[in-house]
């Protein structure tokens, strides 16, 4: 039609028409005459390909400066941010507009793509079911998780099945040991109900040594072992190069971005205790693995057995314990009952705890204490292992090397920092070991932190008979018990009656 002009699409259309239509009948099937169908017979370029490039409306503000000033930035730093080389210009050149920043950012990216060097390529793969599981560990400090009202140092060790989505996580109190693999990986395989038939990490300290040139001998034994324990090949990705072992680090951010959401509706951050928390992860991991239900049940079809039992995951060794009522391991003094003084402990170390056997006799548990980042020495004490000792020594609570960490809760420490401002060391020292045995021979830690507490709040010091008076049992709670004993002859009379039922059988 006159007046407007013939777009692309009416060309493509004419020329389909050609192929079956004569001229006339595929020009009017486009929407044009006759006349435009013989220009486009004689010159078939598209009407867009004929247009002029259009030229520059304005001038270029960047004309003399890009290839003069700009281009040698990029060259001696590619990693120069736009913004950081639009302010310099802005600073050299005073007269540039602000509004050419757009421009310069354009012109840069726009460089970049025709003069940088060749970028690493990821090469996306496809994943076949039961052939690869993958392990790494993730730092959640900042999610900013409190204990008991003590700000929790921990990490994730997260396990995660390559074809399913499979994935399961594993509260890490220490750094990425083999104890914390070890126990974190077997959790993961033995809720899963099988094991792939690769496992992959990064460079992780605890599998590999990461000192030899050739990887076949880079394994550690202990690691080795625990892969072929559950017929697994042990692998990882090349140094340095974190998107190989993707099927795991991508899925860090999804889940600690779940975690947030649900700390949020939580509504907040605090848990009474680790076991609290590791439930809310448990409950957390278990929805998210209940979306991809069919496609891990489908997986576990193509997984290896489990073994009948699971392989070792703690650390073992032997400690004596000393005259000062506990022992020191790997920088940490732990307390035990006074009775093992002089016995030699077999200790088993997990990641959050200790386990003490006598010969093969297990005794007890500890939580496990790691020493302080500047190297300094910790202590884990239980009032409970020495207040009887204390009770015949109580000046030895004064300097005592661990006296802050004897104490069970903030209460006790504050109410002996105020004993001993009131009155004589001597006098301080005996309350204060006292209000620990009555803590621990009435059963009432808690209760008495909270009288204690109540006690300072109204700047009153501890009164000792006091409490001992309110957290004395209570008689009328007692009850009476009244043993009435049988005669001897009742006995007799039992005696007879079965011999009398022997003679009758």
């Amino acid at each position: 039609m006159p007046g407007r002009h013939v777009t692309d699409r009416q060309m493509r259309l004419y020329m389909q028409f050609r192929q079956t239509d004569p001229r006339r009948a595929a020009a009017a099937k486009a929407g044009f005459s006759p006349a435009t169908a013989d220009r486009i017979e004689q010159d078939p370029r598209l009407p867009s390909l004929k247009k002029a490039p259009r030229g520059r409306r304005r001038p270029d503000p960047l004309a003399e400066i890009f290839e003069a000033e700009v281009v040698p930035f990029l060259q001696a730093s590619p990693g120069l941010r736009p913004i950081a080389l639009f302010e310099e210009m802005i600073r050299r050149h005073p007269e540039l507009d602000a509004g050419v920043r757009r421009t310069l950012e354009r012109r840069i990216r726009s460089w970049r793509a025709l003069h940088v060097a060749e970028q690493e390529v990821i090469f996306r793969q496809t994943h076949e079911p039961g052939r690869i599981g993958l392990s790494d560990f993730t730092d959640m400090n900042a999610a900013g998780i409190t204990i008991a009202g003590i700000a929790l140092d921990h990490r994730l060790y997260h396990f995660r099945l390559a074809y399913s989505g499979f994935e399961h996580a594993h509260v890490v109190l220490g750094g990425e040991s083999f104890v914390a693999l070890a126990e974190g990986m077997q959790n993961a395989l033995w809720s899963l109900g099988g094991a792939p038939g690769e496992h992959r990490t990064d460079s992780l300290s605890a599998a590999f040594r990461n000192l030899d040139a050739d990887a076949s001998a880079d394994l550690t034994r202990r690691y080795e072992a625990l892969c072929a324990h559950y017929g697994m090949t042990p692998t990882r990705n090349n140094a340095g190069l974190a998107h190989e072992n993707g099927a795991v680090e991508g899925p860090h951010g999804h889940l600690k971005r779940a975690i947030a959401d649900a700390l949020l509706l939580r509504a907040s951050r605090e848990f009474p205790d680790l076991s609290a928390y590791r439930r809310f992860l448990d409950e957390l991991v278990g929805r998210r693995n209940a979306r991809n239900a069919r496609r891990i049940d489908s997986e576990r079809a193509s997984l290896k057995a489990l073994p009948r039992h699971r392989s070792c995951d703690y650390e073992e060794t032997v400690v004596r314990v000393t005259s000062s009522g506990g022992f020191t391991l790997r920088k940490v003094f732990y307390t035990v009952p006074s009775r093992l003084i002089g016995h030699r402990l077999r200790v088993r170390l997990y990641d959050d705890r200790l386990a003490l056997f006598l010969g093969g006799t297990p005794l007890l548990e500890l939580p496990r204490g790691r020493a302080h980042p500047d190297g300094r020495h910790d202590q884990v004490v239980n009032y409970r292992h020495v207040i009887h000792a204390l009770r015949r020594k109580p000046m030895a609570l004064l300097n005592l090397v661990y006296r802050d960490r004897l104490f069970p809760r903030d209460a006790y420490r504050h109410a002996f920092d105020a004993l001993l401002q009131a009155g004589p060391e001597r006098q301080a020292c005996r309350v204060m070991v006292e209000l620990l045995a009555l803590a621990h021979e009435r059963g009432c830690e808690a209760e008495l932190a909270v009288r204690l507490a109540a006690d300072l709040e109204a700047r009153r010091l501890p009164d000792l008979a006091a409490l001992r008076v309110t957290f004395a049992p209570d008689p009328a709670g007692i009850p009476h018990v009244s043993v009435h004993l049988a005669t001897l002859a009742s006995y007799e009379g039992l005696l007879g009656s079965t011999v009398q039922t022997g003679e009758l059988a």
